[in-house]
C-alpha cells in the first residue's frame, strides 16, 4: 500500500509540473518493489549506475542467464565440439540401435529425416529385434469417425495426448473399417466384407491379401494373432460368419486354408455381437456372442473350439470384450432407470461370471444422468479409448486398465473442420516402425 501511496504523490506533482519544461519519467521496479524518479535526480531508493545509463540513452543491464554463465566458464567452444565428435564417431553401433529403439515413436519418425543410413535402419532385421525387447508401450488407436468425408481416419497416441491424422486413405477400396490388429499391423475390411488389406499406420505400408476361397455374403467377426513375437515371424488372419463358416489367412504361406469343420455341439446360427471386437490371448481368440449369451473361444494353433455360456450383467448396453495381461475384461454402459456409468469386468475362470473390478466417477458420470447414451469402446492391451455420444454431448475418454485412471482425450477434429468427432469404428494396435505386412 505504501508503494501506491508513492505513485499517486508522484503522478500529483507531475500534473503539478505539467506546464515545466523539465519532463518527469517514472521506472517501477517490480522484482525490488521501488520507485524510481528521474524528475529532480532525488537519491531515494535511487541507483546511481541506473542514472547513467538514462543518461547515455542505454537499456538497463539484464540478468545474466545460467547458459551465458556456463558458455564464459567453457574454454574453448571448438574444443568442446571435437571432443564431441571423437566420442560419438566410435559409439557402438548395435548401441545405437539399442538407444533408438527407446525413444518415443515420434521422435523415431523424426529420426528416419536425418540420413538414408539412419532410415534404412528402421526397416532392419536387428533394429526390428531391438524394438521388440522394448517393454511393451501404450497402444495407439487407428479409429474412422463419423464424418462423411473422403479421409475421416484418425489416429490418437495417448503417450503424447495428440491426433494424427494421415494425408491420404490408406486402402484402395472407396470404404474400409479397422477391423483387427497385431503386432503393430491393422487389418482393414471393405464394406463389401470380401477384401482384405494388412497396413502398418505409421510407415502407411500397405499390402492386399488374396480374396477368401469361400465367399460369404454375411457380415463377418475378423481376429488377428501373430505367429511369433515380431511381425517378421508372420501373422494369421481369421474371419467367422454365423453360419458358422471361417476361414485363418497365414501371411507365411500367402493363403487362406480352413483347418476343420465347426463342432456340431455348438449351435448354428451363431448370434455374433459384432460390435464388440474379438480378442486375442496369445494364439487364443475370443468372440461375443448374444444367443446365447457368452463367449466363443477358437485356438489358432491347435484349431480347436469352445463355448462358454456367460450371462451379461443386468441392465448393460454397448458392451464390448477388452484383453489386460492374459485376462479376458468387459466394458459396457450399465444403464438403470435415468442413471448411466461406464463399468469394467472381469472374466473369472474358475466361476464363468463377470466380476465387476472398476467404474467411472461419479461426478463423471453425473453429466450423462437423463441422457440417452451411446458409446465405442476400442482397446487392448491395457487401455482403452470410449466414444460417448448423447444428443448435444461428444466426450472422449482413456481408461487405464493397470492404474486404474481414467483420462479425457482431447477434442479430435478432421483437418479443415472445427467439428468435434466422434468414433464410429477402430481398433488399438502397437506402435512399430519396422512391422512388415
Amino acid at each position: 500500500m505504501g508503494e501506491v501511496a508513492a505513485l499517486r504523490q508522484l503522478v500529483g506533482e507531475g500534473r503539478k509540473d505539467q506546464f515545466e519544461e523539465t519532463v518527469a519519467w517514472y521506472l517501477l521496479d517490480f522484482e525490488h518493489g521501488s520507485i524510481k524518479d528521474d524528475h529532480c535526480r532525488a537519491r531515494t531508493g535511487y541507483n546511481s549506475e541506473l542514472l547513467k545509463i538514462m543518461e547515455a540513452n542505454q537499456s538497463p543491464p539484464r540478468k545474466r542467464s545460467r547458459r551465458d554463465k556456463n558458455r564464459e566458464k567453457a574454454p574453448n567452444s571448438n574444443s568442446t565440439e571435437e571432443m564431441q565428435q571423437e566420442i560419438w564417431s566410435e559409439f557402438p553401433g548395435d548401441l545405437f540401435e539399442t538407444v533408438v529403439a527407446r525413444l518415443p515413436v515420434a521422435a523415431i519418425f523424426r529420426f528416419r529425416t536425418v540420413c538414408r543410413n539412419w532410415y534404412s535402419m528402421l526397416g532392419s532385421e536387428s533394429f526390428s529385434q531391438q524394438y521388440s525387447e522394448v517393454p511393451q508401450r501404450l497402444p495407439w488407436f487407428y479409429t474412422i469417425t463419423h464424418e462423411n468425408a473422403s479421409n475421416n481416419v484418425a489416429m490418437y497416441d495417448p503417450s503424447l495426448k495428440k491426433w494424427h491424422h494421415p494425408s491420404v486413405p490408406l486402402a484402395p477400396a472407396k470404404i474400409v473399417i479397422p477391423v483387427a490388429s497385431a503386432g503393430g499391423l491393422v487389418c482393414l475390411l471393405d464394406l463389401s466384407h470380401r477384401n482384405f488389406y494388412i497396413c502398418n499406420p505409421l510407415t502407411q505400408s500397405l499390402k492386399e491379401i488374396p480374396r477368401r476361397s469361400v465367399q460369404a455374403w454375411s457380415r463377418v467377426a475378423v481376429g488377428m494373432v501373430m505367429n511369433g513375437g515380431t511381425s517378421n515371424e508372420g501373422y494369421k488372419v481369421m474371419w467367422l460368419g454365423n453360419d458358422g463358416n471361417y476361414e485363418v489367412y497365414d501371411s507365411m504361406k500367402n493363403m487362406w486354408s480352413c483347418p476343420g469343420t465347426f463342432p456340431p455341439s455348438i449351435k448354428l446360427p451363431l448370434a455374433l455381437n459384432f460390435r464388440s471386437q474379438p480378442v486375442a490371448v496369445g494364439s487364443m481368440l475370443y468372440f461375443m456372442c448374444a444367443e446365447p449369451e457368452g463367449v466363443l473361444s477358437y485356438d489358432v494353433s491347435t484349431g480347436i473350439w469352445r463355448q462358454f455360456v456367460i450371462p451379461l450383467p443386468l441392465h448393460l448396453t454397448d458392451h464390448t470384450l477388452a484383453e489386460f495381461q492374459g485376462r479376458v475384461m468387459l466394458v459396457g454402459l450399465l444403464c438403470k432407470n435415468a442413471a448411466t456409468c461406464v463399468c469394467i469386468w472381469e472374466l473369472q475362470k474358475m466361476t464363468l461370471l463377470w466380476k465387476e473390478v472398476d467404474r467411472m466417477p461419479n461426478i463423471w458420470c453425473l453429466e450423462f444422468y437423463g441422457k440417452h447414451m451411446k458409446m465405442t469402446c476400442l482397446g487392448n492391451s491395457g487401455l482403452l479409448i470410449l466414444s460417448l455420444k448423447a444428443k448435444r454431448m461428444n466426450r472422449l475418454v482413456t481408461y487405464n486398465l493397470l492404474n486404474k485412471e481414467w483420462q479425457k482425450v482431447p477434442d479430435c477434429m478432421l483437418p479443415c473442420s472445427r467439428k468435434k468427432q466422434w468414433i464410429a469404428c477402430g481398433t488399438a494396435f502397437g506402435p512399430c516402425p519396422s512391422a512388415l505386412a
